[in-house]
């Protein structure tokens, strides 16, 4: 097969593979974090899942990037950072923010893994060999607007993310309602934060394997954003009546 072929069947695949992860998770969430149940198979280290299932997106995204005829370019560099910002974080710095103890099921870090193996080469590929990126890139509308996005949800991700650490003291269990900031609008900024993030680069790199993304992000996110949000109400009968689940006013 030749790697047009490949890459064309691999990119359609991920928008299916949307549509289908939308449909499941708004009738069945995902078996972890606080909506863990059982019946998913043997369990992992919750620290250790999220660096096994999130490393391909920076180990294999650098290795098919650096094969790249255009690898050392300014804008294809430029896109790497953006992307390379997200993950190594993820990846190599999220995990051990996590309380230890939690389990995840394998099964579940399994499809995390091939996901993230097939977004990577889709996208690594497209920026480093099969797009055209000239220096003027850097200056277009649509990479601006989007590293501006990207900048934007970047800090919404780390700030709620930190504030979700914060939550319990050393020692403490169980869980408490979120304050301060965009929690008073929405129950999930953290996944508001990347849902910015991929939508920004999407846009800057005004490409096909981006867009797939951003939709399998909506696609992931929205649903478990909805999940939590139910979650909330139910455990917390002074949860804000006003605060949304993802979108601030709208969702």
């Amino acid at each position: 097969m030749l790697e047009a072929d490949l890459y064309a069947r691999l990119l359609a695949g991920i928008f299916v593979c949307a549509a289908l992860t939308a449909v499941a998770l708004l009738v069945l969430p995902a078996p972890y974090g606080r909506h863990a149940r059982a019946g998913w198979g043997p369990t992992m280290s919750t620290r250790l899942a999220w660096v096994v299932m999130e490393s391909p997106a920076v180990l294999a995204f650098l290795g098919v990037y650096l094969a790249g005829a255009h690898a050392l370019e300014a804008a294809p560099l430029a896109l790497l950072a953006m992307w390379q910002a997200h993950y190594v974080q993820r990846a190599f710095v999220f995990p051990f923010t996590l309380r230890p103890g939690g389990r995840t099921p394998v099964s579940v870090v399994a499809m995390g893994f091939v996901f993230n193996l097939a977004n990577a080469y889709l996208n690594a590929r497209w920026l480093s060999h099969l797009g055209e990126y000239p220096v003027a890139w850097l200056w277009s509308p649509g990479f601006i607007v989007g590293l501006i996005l990207f900048v934007t949800g970047y800090r919404i991700n780390r700030w709620a993310d930190r504030v979700l650490a914060n939550l319990r003291a050393p020692g403490e269990t169980g869980y408490k309602i979120p304050r301060g900031g965009l929690y008073e609008l929405i129950s999930c900024p953290n996944y508001f934060g990347e849902l910015l993030e991929w939508i920004g680069f999407a846009l800057a790199a005004g490409s096909l394997a981006g867009w797939s993304f951003a939709v399998f992000t909506a696609a992931n996110l929205i649903p478990r954003a909805l999940t939590h949000h139910r979650w909330y109400r139910a455990q917390f009968p002074d949860y804000p009546r006003t605060r949304r689940a993802v979108l601030p006013f709208l969702l």
